[in-house]
C-alpha cells in the first residue's frame, strides 16, 4: 500500500499540451529546444549506465512521454539507432519531429497515450521513462491509472526487458513496491544527494526494472 499523490495540473493533457505549444513556439523563434526535463545531469547519467551494461546499439528502444526527444537524441549521438518516443502530446511530438529532423537524427516520434487499452507499441528491449510515471501519478483516478501504465509497460517489452524509470516523486522502495507484481529490481541508478538534519537523502531516483 501506499498514499496517492495529490492531483494536481502536472497530471492532466491540457498542462502538457499548453506547455508544449508554448516550447514550439520558442523553438521557432529562438532555436531553444525547450526544458530537459530532470537535467542535464539525470540524462548523462542513463546514458553512463546504459553504456557501462553494454547494451546492444541495435536493441529496441521506447521512450515513453519522450516530450522534446532530447534524451533519444543524445542516445542517437551515442549510437542507438533503433529508437521510438511516443508521447499523448501532439504539441510534443511535433515539437521533437522538428528538432530531430533539423539535427539529422532518424528517429520515429508517434502519439501514444500510454494509458490506453490498446497499445500499438510492442517488443521493445528497453523503455525508458524520465518523468512520465510521475505525471500519472498525479492525475485523477490515479490508483487505477498507475496500475494501467504497469500493466502496459509489461506488454510493450519484451519478456527480460527493462524498464528505466526515473521519479521524483517516489522512493526506490516504494517504486520496488508498486511494481512487484510484474517487473523485478535490476539496478539503481545513482542519482545526486543531499543533507538535510543529518539525513542523506535523493532530490530524483533512478531504478531499472526488469519485466518478469
Amino acid at each position: 500500500m501506499c498514499d496517492e499523490l495529490e492531483h494536481c495540473e502536472l497530471g492532466t493533457k491540457e498542462y502538457w499540451d499548453n506547455q508544449y505549444k508554448e516550447e514550439m513556439k520558442n523553438y521557432n523563434n529562438r532555436g531553444d529546444v525547450g526544458e530537459i526535463w530532470f537535467g542535464e545531469d539525470i540524462v548523462d547519467r542513463i546514458i553512463r549506465w546504459m553504456n557501462k551494461e553494454n547494451i546492444n546499439k541495435l536493441n529496441r528502444i521506447l521512450d515513453i512521454g519522450c516530450g522534446n526527444g532530447m534524451l533519444l537524441i543524445e542516445l542517437y549521438n551515442e549510437g542507438f539507432k533503433n529508437m521510438v518516443g511516443a508521447d499523448y502530446s501532439e504539441n510534443a511530438i511535433m515539437l521533437a519531429r522538428n528538432i530531430a529532423l533539423k539535427l539529422q537524427c532518424d528517429i520515429e516520434f508517434e502519439v501514444c497515450n500510454v494509458l490506453q487499452e490498446n497499445i500499438n507499441l510492442y517488443n521493445f528491449d528497453i523503455v525508458l521513462d524520465k518523468g512520465t510515471y510521475d505525471a500519472v501519478s498525479l492525475s485523477i483516478d490515479a490508483k487505477e491509472n498507475r496500475n494501467k501504465y504497469i500493466q502496459n509497460m509489461q506488454k510493450m517489452l519484451k519478456p527480460s526487458g527493462m524498464l528505466i524509470l526515473t521519479s521524483c516523486n517516489w522512493t526506490k522502495e516504494e517504486l520496488i513496491t508498486q511494481f512487484e507484481s510484474c517487473f523485478k529490481l535490476k539496478e539503481s541508478i545513482p542519482t545526486p544527494e543531499f543533507k538535510f538534519g543529518g539525513k542523506v537523502g535523493n532530490v530524483v531516483t533512478s531504478v531499472v526494472f526488469v519485466r518478469e
